[in-house]
């Protein structure tokens, strides 16, 4: 259905095919026998094909339809895998233990379902040895063959070469299968109302005995004023 329907009184046309609530075919009537049948289903009339002849309107609850078709979409929203761009910078001469570092970041991101973009920056006179930079761009594409697909292949751009790797559909299908998960699990502890770990606030419960619960922070400090007191009156004294 189009997102601004006509509804009622708003239906220009002078007949329209009626379907019922049930999804039932009522035929061809007139605007005002169609309101008065939607009224004495206390629903509303709403034009759901205007380009037919004549135009289609269906008997509903129309306020309802338009709250579970927002919820329908908030839902399908929380399930779906929003995929970002992560950018990953290397030098020609970048050091191995650093290599090894940002090539297990790039497993990572790709491993939760986002895009990596490797940039191998050039600095001065290293931009003449454009075949450092391939190789390190080479190297990266083999420690993450069993994760990644090349998606834009190596490329100058100024003083920078880049590619983009991408999941491969083997783990872009488990990304979406965990946010999946995690979804129905959030809306499943939402539903159920569950409190917030730890119990009441203060860490203490009801029924705890004195002394019992959060532990008290106020004792040290009133020992250490009560410490400071008579020296405070011996130095006045002197």
């Amino acid at each position: 259905m189009a997102r601004d329907q006509r509804t009622n009184r708003r239906i220009r046309a002078r007949e329209v095919r009626v379907v019922g609530p049930a999804g039932e075919q009522l035929g061809v009537l007139s605007i005002e026998a169609a309101l008065d049948r939607a009224q004495s289903e206390g629903m509303d009339l709403v034009e759901v094909n205007p380009m037919a002849k004549p135009p289609v309107c269906k008997i509903m609850d129309y306020g309802k339809f338009k709250y579970e078709e927002k919820k329908r979409a908030s839902e399908a929203k929380k399930k779906q895998v929003v995929v970002h761009l992560k950018e990953v910078k290397l030098r020609p001469k970048t050091e191995e233990h650093d290599y090894e570092f940002k090539v297990r970041n790039v497993r990572r991101f790709l491993e939760e379902g986002n895009k990596a973009k490797v940039t191998i920056m050039f600095r001065g006179r290293e931009i003449t040895h454009k075949e450092l930079g391939s190789a390190i761009l080479d190297d990266v594409i083999k420690d993450l063959k069993d994760v990644a697909v090349v998606e834009q292949m190596p490329r100058m751009e100024g003083r920078q070469m880049f590619m983009i790797i991408a999941p491969n559909p083997k783990v872009a299908q488990r990304a979406r299968e965990l946010a999946r998960q995690q979804a129905a699990a959030a809306e499943k502890a939402e539903a159920a109302g569950k409190p917030a770990a730890g119990g009441p606030a203060g860490g203490k419960k009801p029924g705890d005995a004195p002394g019992e619960g959060t532990p008290a922070v106020e004792a040290p400090v009133v020992q250490a004023a009560a410490a400071v007191a008579p020296a405070a009156q011996s130095g006045g004294a002197k």
